[in-house]
């Protein structure tokens, strides 16, 4: 795998720093930054970046750092990729907005077109476009409530879909997701993720026992006639980068179809190719009746889709659905660009690949720091576990500590986890190999470090 065309001109694809970091510059914009935005908006790398694209970010100091957070699972296409560039730039000269609800266009109706095709399955399917990954699932929910005529909805442990007063209630991380806003939506149910490490008994339990124990519960303390949705993130993101182990996604689907259940994979985090396939639950085949997707759609721009099949997306009114600034006609052109360089280049084969390299040295680093406690993910959207050793206590301080010698190393790294005791990885799908490599030895000192 060979470094793409960067975002940027004369963005070269290397680590270079000339300053600490983060710099003077970015530290003088920093005081800006806390002088003129809320507090409540956190920041992970206080650097400001001037220009970034293929695998690096250039900051205002002139430091290049290598980026394994693509702006969480965002910039998967890379940030500048050509084809999104070309046709934002064509849009933008022609009209940046007309409302699809007033005077529709013809981009946001190829986007649909587009999902329609991509998405798992091979029955007609509907799409409505929104700006947000939680607007598009609280359109999911609302969507499936309405061709149900149910209201109960099923989410997960550890899950994360979002800060909207309802997708908070789905959110399963109090802190600091959903501390002092509440109260929040009702009619939201919780039961366990099928979380390998953690499942008591460990992985083969979790394999032999976690979907029976689901459907238990929804059954004695909900009710299968009262529920109108099951959502789950095929592969949980803010939760952990939890992996289910196989034919759960599949029995889960099962078991919704049975009893008229809608069965909402959420996709935000896990879809367009970060897997390896252009959907996380295409690993097994699985085919929801709804999908909502976002981050990697359009390249950076925000848009978000909600896609499914025909009959339950028609159940809704017309103007039920909708929003301003759904499926703005710069953010769709954004999505053609991307879903164009998506195809073109291969990216599930990119992400695959990206995996085959990261994994083993992930794995070859547990044998090494007992601190490390799993190795788990798909594709190019890996994660490392750390607890204290020889137990399955967290070890959120290890974790930050090995993040902030990444972080002044000049290697661009996220934490998750229910815990905050997980190290994500998420990679530019067009990244280089030497800049995978590199960033994989910055990581290696880093637990050397500890």
């Amino acid at each position: 795998m060979t470094a793409l065309p960067a975002g940027g001109p004369g963005l070269h694809q290397r680590r270079n720093l000339v300053t600490e970091i983060p710099g003077p510059a970015s530290r003088a914009l920093m005081d800006r930054r806390n002088a003129a935005v809320a507090r409540g908006v956190s920041t992970t790398l206080p650097v400001f970046v001037t220009a970034a694209g293929g695998g690096v970010l250039l900051d205002a100091d002139g430091n290049t750092l290598i980026d394994f957070g693509s702006g969480i699972a965002v910039a998967s296409v890379g940030n500048a990729a050509q084809a999104v560039v070309e046709r934002v730039q064509a849009q933008v000269a022609q009209f940046t907005h007309t409302c699809f609800m007033v005077t529709p266009y013809q981009g946001y109706v190829e986007v649909c077109e587009e999902l329609g095709r991509r998405t798992p399955g091979t029955h007609e399917k509907r799409s409505a476009l929104f700006n947000s990954g939680a607007e598009a699932v609280e359109n999911a929910i609302k969507i499936a409530r309405h061709n149900t005529g149910r209201q109960a909805v099923v989410a997960f442990d550890h899950a994360y879909h979002g800060r909207t007063n309802l997708t908070m209630a789905l959110t399963a991380k109090n802190m600091p997701y959903k501390q002092g806003f509440g109260p929040f939506a009702g009619e939201v149910y919780r039961v366990p993720m099928a979380y390998p490490l953690r499942w008591p008994g460990g992985p083969q339990a979790c394999r032999a026992q976690a979907l029976d124990v689901v459907r238990s519960l929804i059954h004695t303390q909900v009710g299968e006639q009262n529920v109108a949705a099951v959502i789950i993130e095929p592969i949980q993101g803010e939760g952990g980068f939890i992996v289910p182990p196989d034919g759960f996604l599949a029995g889960l689907a099962e078991f919704c179809r049975q009893h008229g259940i809608v069965f909402i994979a959420d996709e935000i985090q896990s879809g367009f190719c970060r897997t390896g396939d252009w959907f996380a639950v295409e690993h097994e085949g699985v085919v929801p009746d709804l999908v909502t997707t976002a981050k990697g759609i359009a390249g950076g721009l925000p848009l978000a889709a909600v896609t499914g099949r025909a009959e339950i997306m028609d159940a809704v009114h017309a103007g039920g659905l909708g929003g301003t600034y759904g499926g703005n006609p710069v953010a769709c052109a954004a999505a053609l660009g991307a879903i164009e360089t998506m195809a073109s280049q291969d990216l599930p084969a990119r992400a695959r690949r990206i995996g085959e390299i990261m994994l083993p040295r992930l794995r070859k680093l547990a044998e090494t720091y007992p601190v490390i406690a799993d190795v788990r993910g798909r594709g190019a959207m890996i994660a490392v576990e750390l607890t204290r050793p020889g137990t399955l206590d967290p070890d959120p301080a290890s974790t930050a500590a090995v993040a902030a010698f990444c972080h002044q190393a000049g290697l661009v790294v996220l934490t998750c986890g229910t815990f905050g005791n997980v190290l994500r990885f998420l990679p530019p799908l067009v990244i280089g190999e030497e800049l995978l490599e590199e960033g994989l030895d910055i990581l290696e000192n880093a637990f050397a470090s500890l």
